[in-house]
């Protein structure tokens, strides 16, 4: 009787962490994805900030050179 209760609990003990271990890989299937559309989120920011500076930039070198700088 006693080896048939420890083969039982034994048993439910593995589907436990069986189960502990699918979702922790769901978990962290789920964050990999959110820190990649993150990365993704954060790289077109900086682009377009990359755009607006050198944009800035252009303006600044055309005003140069048509001398219609307000720096004296």
């Amino acid at each position: 009787m006693k080896k048939v209760i420890l083969i039982m609990m034994l048993a439910g003990l593995a589907t436990t962490f069986q189960s502990c271990r699918e979702t922790t890989q769901k978990k962290t299937q789920d964050a990999v994805e959110a820190i990649g559309e993150d990365i993704e989120d954060n790289t077109k920011k900086a682009g377009k900030k990359i755009k607006d500076g050198a944009k800035k930039v252009q303006e600044e070198v055309q005003e140069e050179i048509n001398n219609t700088d307000d720096v004296n």
